[in-house]
Order: C-alpha cells, then sequence, then structure tokens
C-alpha cells in the first residue's frame, strides 16, 4: 500500500510539477510581465492626474471647503 502511495504521489508531482514551474507556468508568467504592468500602472497614475472632464475642464484635486475631522464626537 505504502509503495503504490509513494508511486502515486510522484507520478502526480511529476505531471503537475511542469504546469507550476515549466514555461508557461504562473511564476515565469508573472515574471515576464511585471515590467509591463508596471508601465501600465505608470501610465494610468499620469493620466488620471489631469482626466479631462466634458466641460473640457481638468478634473484636478481641490482642498475642501470644510474643516478636517479633529477626532471629537
Amino acid at each position: 500500500m505504502t509503495t503504490e502511495l509513494v508511486l502515486l504521489l510522484g507520478l502526480f508531482a511529476f505531471l503537475v510539477g511542469p504546469i507550476f514551474f515549466g514555461e508557461k507556468g504562473p511564476i515565469q508568467v508573472f515574471g515576464r510581465s511585471g515590467p509591463r504592468l508596471a508601465a501600465r500602472i505608470e501610465k494610468h497614475i499620469t493620466v488620471g492626474r489631469e482626466y479631462k472632464m466634458k466641460g473640457g475642464q481638468y478634473n484636478l484635486w481641490q482642498a475642501p471647503d470644510t474643516n478636517p475631522p479633529d477626532g471629537k464626537l
């Protein structure tokens, strides 16, 4: 019984291992796509800062009209 279990586990590891650690596995895919993802995030940060609204005005951050909360109830 132990021999069959060891053989089945070895066969499972032999077949499933390349799925995770192979050329098209998630570790390699995320390693190669990291620079592309960083470039997209950087682009979204720069574009989102001065995103034009319908009226041609920019959607920029403005200070709120009220005082910030002081933590008292």
